[in-house]
């Protein structure tokens, strides 16, 4: 069974993992900080603030902005339930919008029909590793009529005096979008490094600052690294410093901190990254666009553009003029011919969770089309060429005994 998406996990990885190990110290410690200061540099962004999870970077963030209840944030209705669930977790309303056809990003247009005066942040999905149109959205919020609806509830916000433009960057790490790369597209971007993403360190992400140089980075970077600790005003290795066992607790945080043996896979991961990864990742994503473009049934992804390079993290393929029921029909002889294959994502509507909030799937058209035809195909740095022959060949067989039926 050719399988979804393993990670990669080989004698570099497992040495540096066992270094950590070995060192004594496997909490957040040195090669956290490293990590760090790797992701700021290769985005080009101001800071980084390593965490367990993209989901408690994103719920960070709007906690530090203030996000609460009466409050609106603007997010696709197409993404993984993390986006929204973080805003329901603040006791903000999630006011979902409707995506592009071609590229699954969130409609600009869409966007803007729908901020009020309650609207504190926007969360761009970069879905598949496809950066979404940040110029903009960065342009919509620094619109003057934008900035004038705009109600300031705290120090923070009124310092921006603006909606705050919050990445969930989870698809996107290593992908470009006008020369720049994600992690300094907008105010803060979050990453994800969950097992099956492009870098991985088993668990993990990072919140990337890139505020308006009137914010003190430093000083959020020490916010962050505090808030990721319970509060607590010193982490575990600054406790070690002779006579330094006495801390305080700010606030009242959340335990999300990265840890050095999450941060150790990342380390490996993140210096191979452009010349061996993505380089990989792009050669699948070519070999499936070269074999289903003349199929007259393939809908191929957009994933290069003059302005915009994806991270190839998920080739999001759609069967043209089929139902949902055929499209799950079709999964089901992929998989028979021992092919793993997925769906990105089940648009929110369509969740329980949603659904008793009161959001309808036929509110957002396009969502549920590209998600009725969407078909995920394996991507991973071990597919082997005989491999993608075996997917393409599954695939190719499959849609055909359905459609022609």
């Amino acid at each position: 069974m050719i399988p979804f998406s393993p990670p990669r996990i080989d004698d570099k990885i497992i040495a540096e993992v066992i270094d950590t190990l070995r060192s004594g110290w496997i909490t957040t410690g040195p090669k956290t900080k490293l990590f760090e200061k790797k992701i700021t540099n290769y985005c080009s962004g101001k800071s980084t603030i390593a965490v367990n999870s993209a989901t408690a970077g994103l719920e960070l963030v709007l906690r530090w902005y203030g996000v609460g209840e009466g409050d609106e944030v603007i997010v696709p209705a197409y993404t993984y339930c993390a986006t929204a669930n973080v805003v329901v977790h603040c006791g903000a309303k999630p006011v979902m919008v409707d995506i592009k056809p071609d590229d699954f990003c969130i409609s600009v247009s869409e966007i803007e029909k729908h901020i009020t005066a309650r609207t504190k942040v926007i969360i761009p999905v970069d879905i598949a590793g496809m950066p979404c149109n940040y110029n903009e959205i960065n342009a919509l919020v620094n619109r003057p009529e934008i900035k004038a609806l705009f109600k300031p509830n705290n120090s923070i916000q009124q310092k921006l005096e603006r909606i705050l433009v919050l990445s969930d960057a989870a698809h996107s790490f290593g992908a470009w979008y006008h020369g720049k790369r994600t992690g300094s597209l907008c105010d803060i971007t979050v990453f994800s490094f969950h097992a099956i993403k492009n870098l991985t360190t088993a668990e993990g992400g990072a919140i990337v600052l890139n505020l308006p140089d009137h914010f003190d980075h430093d000083e959020l970077y020490r916010y962050f690294s505090i808030m990721v600790l319970h509060g607590q005003s010193k982490d575990a290795l600054a406790k070690l410093q002779k006579g330094a066992w006495r801390y305080d607790v700010i606030d009242a945080g959340y335990k999300a901190n990265m840890t050095d043996i999450l941060a150790s896979i990342g380390l490996v991961e993140i210096d191979r990254y452009d010349n061996d990864t993505l380089k990989k990742r792009k050669y699948i994503f070519d070999r499936y666009q070269k074999a289903f473009a003349s199929y007259p049934w393939a809908e191929l992804p957009v994933y290069e553009t003059t302005d915009k390079t994806s991270s190839y993290h998920v080739y999001l393929l759609r069967i043209k003029n089929i139902t949902e029921k055929q499209r799950d029909l079709i999964i089901q002889k992929i998989f028979d011919k021992d092919v793993s294959v997925n769906v990105h994502f089940q648009p929110l509507p369509l969740l329980t969770a949603y659904k008793n909030r009161g959001y309808k799937i036929s509110d957002y058209p396009i969502a549920y089309d590209n998600y009725a035809r969407e078909i995920s195909l394996p991507v991973f740095y071990d597919l082997t060429d005989d491999m993608i022959n075996q997917v393409i060949e599954a695939v190719v067989a499959s849609v055909e005994e359905v459609i022609y039926a």
